[in-house]
């Protein structure tokens, strides 16, 4: 996938784009994110570009879905 820099108006935004990409990703290696995710962690996938890309939109989806989750717990209180 060509690299490309999102911007989103809100963490919604991001999440449905990064899922988007993942979807992508998926469908293209036959694999879960999860699964990838596990598998590159412990160095069983190789370090292409698209394996580095999708890595890092797993790592940021993953990190903006707790953000959200952490907002919507706080709001309701």
């Amino acid at each position: 996938m060509a690299i490309q820099r999102m911007v989103n108006a809100s963490p919604v935004e991001a999440i449905d784009a990064l899922i988007r990409s993942l979807v992508a990703y998926e469908k293209r290696y036959q694999l879960s994110s999860a699964e990838f995710y596990a598998r590159y962690q412990t160095g069983n996938m190789g370090d292409t570009a698209d394996f580095v890309e999708w890595a890092g939109d797993y790592q940021h989806y993953l990190q903006l879905k707790e953000e959200v989750e952490e907002k919507l717990v706080a709001a309701r209180g």
